[in-house]
């Protein structure tokens, strides 16, 4: 991989040892996947953020780190709602650790804003072709499928190198050749809302690691997108996928692929058997929101609560500018006893670990509360989840 001299100087301690520690990395991520060069980056979002996930080890690593970001880099989501831990019943010694943790990369000059949906915030918007390092694997989707971005994969060490140096390695999705599709997924029934997540759950056991090329008969909006990457991310390996006629790409007359040999169909009834496949333990709890919700779920949100009251938790997740912005909002959410919550999610908190059986709206968070959280877990729509929450089913 070629280097500049700035670079080379950089690997070679000039810039001191937290520069030379993160192009180390960068280098033999680029070494290994034959990355050309370095490239700029627009921005980064780095994982690994929750002391569930990381523990002292991670909150040790990052707190020897010194410099400051050279591109805008937010946080993928904390261990606990930042101001309002208690609420959930977090342990005070994790708040303590995860507290430590925020300010550690707030110190590196990182905007301490923890969501997975970093392309709602304010002034992080992205562009078609723009290349960025970001972390959390719905965002990664999101921002290469929905937006037509380039970002691979990114660990939490590599984004963190990223956003320090301002650059990451030349190779797999910054590249258009490694964009192309290699799996053809028919869908012959219209589909809408939440049967996007079970698609996705359903496509990314099918895709693994390939880049699917979906052809639908329904034409999704971007928070159904972002569901169906988000689950094909979590139970398979999917980074990009393509919507005939609606990506970017496939409206990009100078993006040419042949036509993937291998193909797969999906049919309504497997659909369907996720929504209603039984569990042997009641749902005590509900959530929404993973990834975090958009202004416009939070509106049908609050009028399907309209006038109800709940009866069993019911968390509702979403990012701290979005709450901030739509206080009104929010609190009408609220009065229904249901809890808004800001920076985390059910997944990388410990706050419903004494839970026995989560429904959830998100393929995403069906692929993962049972692994990461010990929970069973049940799927519905999200008029079924507020249906649950509220005893009228």
């Amino acid at each position: 991989m070629h280097l500049t001299k700035e670079e080379e100087k950089t690997l070679r301690g000039g810039d001191g040892e937290t520069l030379r520690k993160m192009i180390e990395i960068l280098v033999a991520l680029g070494d290994i996947y034959g990355a050309d060069a370095l490239i700029p980056i627009k921005s980064s979002q780095v994982s690994g953020v929750s002391y569930k996930t990381i523990g002292d080890a991670g909150l040790e690593w990052i707190s020897d780190l010194k410099g400051t970001v050279k591109v805008p880099t937010v946080l993928n989501p904390a261990g606990m709602d930042m101001n309002n831990w208690e609420r959930l019943g977090i342990d005070p010694e994790f708040a303590a650790k995860q507290i430590e943790i925020i300010n550690a990369f707030g110190r590196l000059g990182i905007d301490p804003k923890c969501t997975c949906t970093p392309y709602y915030l304010n002034g992080f918007d992205v562009q078609y072709k723009d290349h960025v390092a970001w972390g959390e694997s719905s965002a990664i989707s999101y921002a290469n499928s929905v937006l037509g971005a380039r970002t691979n994969r990114e660990g939490g060490p590599s984004a963190l190198a990223a956003a320090l140096l301002g650059k990451t390695p030349n190779y797999g999705y910054h590249r258009v050749e490694n964009r192309r599709p290699n799996f053809e997924i028919k869908v012959d029934f219209e589909t809408r809302g939440s049967d996007y997540g079970a698609l996705g759950y359903i496509a990314g056991k099918l895709a693994g690691s390939n880049i699917p090329l979906f052809k639908l008969k329904s034409v999704p909006t971007r928070d159904e997108m972002k569901m169906l990457g988000a689950a094909m991310a979590a139970s398979g390996a999917v980074a990009l996928y393509h919507i005939e006629n609606v990506t970017p790409e496939m409206k990009d007359k100078e993006f040419v692929y042949e036509k993937p040999s291998e193909s797969a169909s999906i049919e309504r009834k497997e659909i369907d058997a996720i929504y209603n496949a039984p569990s042997d333990v009641p749902n005590d709890i509900i959530t929404v929101g993973c990834p975090h919700c958009s202004l416009e779920e939070l509106q049908k949100i609050k009028t399907l609560l309209e006038g109800k009251t709940v009866i069993k938790e019911f968390w509702i997740f979403t990012s701290r500018e979005l709450a901030n912005q739509n206080k009104e909002l929010i609190s009408d959410i609220e009065k229904s006893g249901a809890k808004v919550v800001c920076d985390t999610c059910m997944v990388v908190s410990p706050a419903a670990d004494h839970f026995k059986c989560m429904r959830v709206n998100s393929g995403k968070a069906y692929a993962y509360v049972p692994g990461m959280c010990g929970l069973k877990a049940t799927y519905g729509s999200i008029e079924t989840c507020v249906k649950d929450a509220t005893g009228e089913i």
